[in-house]
């Protein structure tokens, strides 16, 4: 097969239906237990697990792609946050905390493994093994953020992602937690005292994730922040040493994570684009077609479906 293109996936959430249509709109066909295109590749950017009604079939569509050599697939911090939620902290408790906030989030997945132990170990174990980013054919994939301090640092990292990785990643201020939480998370800044938006589940906040790629020199907090609260944004971003852009002349990026709203996708800058368009908020399951040769780009490149 002469590989024409890749098409980049936005986060599915256990919306198994959604990403099947989108499959079958991109050109896959359905064979032996998995999906294949004639002369395409799949490029998973993470979360696959969580909140949708289908999280099982989810990842075994993913998976059988994957081990078939027709996609790609990287972490999410869904799938991150998982394996922490299962090992146990040394001083008690869990790496990740069993509180209501954690527990809420990962509860259809515990619902939809429930009583289904070893299946569920298989698949902490496959998360623990997917990579983190990739590099390939001229582009690059991340869950949240590509800042090239963290990657470097995520490099230096050999086999899967252990306990006593998470312990480390888990350690506030520490190296391992600054990558991690970039890498699959995003940057975000701290808002002005007193100032705070509620995210999409209800929870107030007082740290914004920020549009990383763009170059906060001269923008505003509304321009700069991906929710900033009406209070905040006419106020200027004020300089700090992590909010270096994505430079302009570097290889295209995507990426997922951001819950953005249904609306026509659009890339983020010309060298970067998120394809998470909130499928599982009343969204829009999103591929983006990238094609190798330029000359055969599609003038809209986006293919949507909705669950």
């Amino acid at each position: 097969m002469t590989l024409s293109g890749y098409d980049i996936i936005g986060d599915i959430h256990g919306h198994a239906s959604a990403l099947e249509a989108l499959l079958q709109r991109l050109g896959y066909t359905h064979a032996n237990d998995t999906w294949t295109h004639s002369e395409r590749k799949a490029v998973f950017v993470g979360d696959y697990i969580d909140r949708g009604p289908r999280i099982r079939d989810t990842l075994r569509i993913v998976r059988s792609m994957v081990d078939n050599s027709s996609a790609l697939a990287i972490m999410g911090n869904h799938e991150y946050n998982a394996i922490a939620f299962q090992y146990h902290h040394p001083d008690g408790g869990h790496i990740r905390p069993h509180n209501l906030v954690n527990l809420n989030q990962h509860l259809q997945t515990l619902h939809q493994f429930a009583k289904r132990e070893s299946e569920w170990g298989d698949w902490l174990a496959w998360f623990a093994n997917l990579p983190l980013f990739l590099e390939t054919e001229g582009i690059r994939v991340v869950h949240a953020c590509w800042d090239d301090t963290y990657i470097d640092f995520m490099r230096s990292m050999e086999g899967p992602i252990t306990r006593e990785i998470l312990l480390k990643a888990h350690v506030p201020d520490s190296d391992e937690e600054h990558a991690f939480q970039v890498v699959l998370k995003g940057k975000e800044l701290i808002l002005p005292d007193g100032h705070y938006f509620l995210d999409k589940e209800g929870h107030p906040r007082t740290e914004c994730r920020t549009k990383w790629w763009l170059d906060a020199a001269g923008c505003t907090l509304g321009q700069y922040l991906m929710h900033a609260p009406a209070t905040v944004t006419d106020l200027r971003v004020q300089p700090g040493a992590d909010d270096i852009p994505y430079p302009a002349d570097a290889p295209p990026v995507f990426f997922g994570h951001y819950w953005l709203d249904p609306v026509t996708p659009v890339r983020q800058a010309p060298n970067a684009c998120c394809v998470d368009y909130s499928v599982a908020k009343d969204g829009m399951l999103v591929a983006y077609r990238h094609h190798f040769d330029r000359s055969a780009s599609d003038p809209d490149p986006f293919v949507t479906v909705r669950p």
